[in-house]
């Protein structure tokens, strides 16, 4: 059964199994990560689904849309990597939400986006899809017979003729595979923590922005810029005709981290694979984020270690189904060659470098036509 009600901005609510799975898609972008965080850091894996939830319920009332939210996955992959410390992180987090907030508070990337080559744009949504199927095979090579069962389960629904139904599918097969492991769900209220930097010498605790914290700040903007802000707004008006502008994004993601981050939150994004992954798995209003905030909060206070055991071979069949999709929307470009070169380099480097220097050789690429 389906209902929905009204949204001030004449964009509607649904709550079918649509929406349900199409939550599902956005999960796989955000639980293999935000687990890995938990799992080799100090930061609380209740705490951090928590935030997700609160932050999905957010932004989908704030939009109207099936507006993602994600991790920040460059500074994520640092501290998984140890390259940050857990405070580091929160200042690399914190100083990241101060610039979105200013960028976004001015109009600055709304000026940007104008004057970027779409190309360029849809080269980042393919360096996403690219980096996410290359994530998902790596989930599936740690486990290999995991992730064939996972892709048969996968398999059969669509064979049945309900593919949006897949990932849930999937997902259910891996509460059975982590719950097999954990047994009953134990009832936990998340401890909410204070994440600070001691500042040298100081004897107090403070934000300390060491040169680590910068340098992780600086590049985690160059890929929020294009992917977060610039290419999830284009992919919002492509797949849900939603009118979110990158300067809006920007203040929504600015104020999510100063808010939470130091907090005890993973620093926080709006991705277009997310995006992508509601889309592809039959998400079409925000009545999905709704859901899925009640299920991260739900898991939160009762399955956080169910969660912890889910398997990540799983995981990485959807993180697959959902970078099909993104590439597919990618492809949709009037220079396939720009977007390509952007897509592999970002998936050879990262996404913010082959943002910057795709807007660079877009750039050359007019000034040659023009010449010619």
């Amino acid at each position: 059964m389906d209902f929905s009600v009204s949204h001030p901005e004449e964009r509607g609510f649904a709550f079918s199994a649509s929406e349900v799975t199409g939550a599902v898609g956005d999960s796989a972008t955000v639980l293999p990560v935000v687990v890995a965080v938990a799992a080799l850091t100090d930061l609380g894996l209740p705490l951090l689904l928590l935030w997700f939830g609160v932050f999905q319920v957010v932004w989908g009332l704030r939009y109207g849309a099936p507006v993602s939210v994600e991790p920040m996955k460059a500074l994520a992959a640092l501290v998984i990597a140890g390259s940050l410390t857990v405070p580091e992180l929160a200042v690399a987090g914190t100083l990241a939400g101060v610039v979105l907030l200013g960028l976004g508070s001015v109009g600055a990337l709304g000026a940007l986006a104008e004057r970027i080559d779409r190309a360029v744009i849809r080269g980042v949504q393919l360096a996403v899809a690219l980096v996410l199927a290359r994530t998902g095979l790596e989930l599936g090579a740690g486990a290999p017979k995991t992730a064939l069962a996972a892709a048969l389960v996968g398999g059969v629904v669509v064979a049945l003729g309900r593919p949006r139904a897949s990932a849930l599918a999937v997902l259910g097969f891996g509460i059975v595979f982590a719950g097999a492991e954990t047994g009953m769900p134990q009832i936990a209220v998340p401890e909410f923590v204070t994440v600070v930097a001691l500042v040298p010498n100081a004897g107090v605790a403070a934000f300390a922005p060491t040169p680590d914290a910068l340098s992780a700040a600086g590049a985690q903007l160059a890929m929020t810029v294009g992917n977060a802000a610039v290419a999830t707004s284009l992919l919002l008006d492509d797949l849900f005709d939603a009118e979110v502008s990158p300067d809006e994004l920007a203040t929504s993601m600015g104020a999510m981290n100063l808010l939470a981050v130091p907090l005890g939150a993973l620093p926080m994004c709006h991705g277009s694979g997310g995006v992508a992954g509601k889309y592809a798995f039959g998400a079409r209003t925000a009545g999905a984020n709704l859901v899925l905030g009640a299920l991260y909060v739900g898991a939160a206070f009762a399955a956080a270690e169910l969660v912890a055991a889910f398997p990540m071979a799983a995981l990485g069949v959807v993180l697959v189904l959902v970078a099909a999709q993104l590439g597919r929307t990618s492809l949709d470009t009037d220079s396939l060659g720009l977007t390509a070169g952007v897509g592999m380099l970002g998936l050879a480097t990262n996404v913010g470098l082959a943002f910057l220097v795709g807007i660079a050789a877009s750039a050359v690429l007019a000034r040659v036509r023009t010449n010619a």
